[in-house]
């Protein structure tokens, strides 16, 4: 689970781009290039088998079946991003790319996927779209939150909403944000405390908070 010594101090760029990704592509880059060296290794000896036996296109053919597609899928995801800067949220994934402008939001609420590893993530619709950031991941003794710097600007983005949800789970950032400074446990971290909700009522797998379940999040 990560935790903070403080919040960051108010004296800072609001301009600059801030990473809001959950898991940093740079620690699982080395896994995913592994996994595309070695689907291209075993489409390449799958195919030269092949084309020993028949025509090499054929095998060439195989190869090509077996070795593309997951290496292609590993690759891409290399290029996964979320960032913020000035009140927009772009998410780069694969071939494309989405963003929302949380300054135009008309819908902010937050979302639970209850299962052995649960994730609570908020979803902010605008006008041209709608987009969910991750905001933590937990199993049963554990897990992983968004970096402060990221929770803490996303959550000065949300205060500029007119939405009273917005402003709503941008309290609940807040206290989050405090509960990690202080290393509080883990039941007294709001995003936490969303995943215990969802699970004592059952409701799986996937699920938004009412006003009011985010709201007593706060209590």
């Amino acid at each position: 689970m990560s935790s903070h010594a403080s919040e960051p101090s108010l004296a800072r760029d609001d301009t600059a781009p801030v990473s809001l990704d959950l898991v940093p592509i740079e620690l699982i880059a080395p896994r995913l290039k592994r996994v595309a060296a070695i689907a291209v290794l075993i489409g390449v000896v799958v195919g030269v088998i092949v084309g020993f036996f028949g025509p090499v296109w054929v095998g060439a053919t195989v190869g090509a079946v077996i070795a593309v597609p997951t290496a292609a899928s590993a690759l891409l995801t290399l290029r996964r991003r979320i960032a913020l800067q000035t009140g927009r949220i772009r998410s780069t994934g694969g071939l494309r790319s989405r963003h929302v402008d949380v300054t135009r939001a008309v819908a902010a609420e937050l979302v639970v996927r209850s299962a052995r590893v649960s994730e609570v993530s908020v979803r902010i619709t605008d006008p041209d779209g709608s987009l969910a950031i991750p905001l933590a991941l937990y199993t049963t003794d554990g897990g992983r939150e968004l970096e402060i710097l990221g929770l803490r600007r996303l959550a000065d983005a949300l205060t500029t909403s007119e939405l009273v949800p917005a402003a709503a789970i941008a309290s609940v950032l807040i206290e989050q944000l405090r509960a990690e400074a202080r290393g509080a446990a883990l039941p007294e971290r709001p995003l936490f405390r969303a995943v215990e909700l969802v699970r004592s009522e059952g409701r799986v797998p996937t699920t938004t908070l009412t006003d009011h379940e985010v709201a007593a999040l706060l209590d």
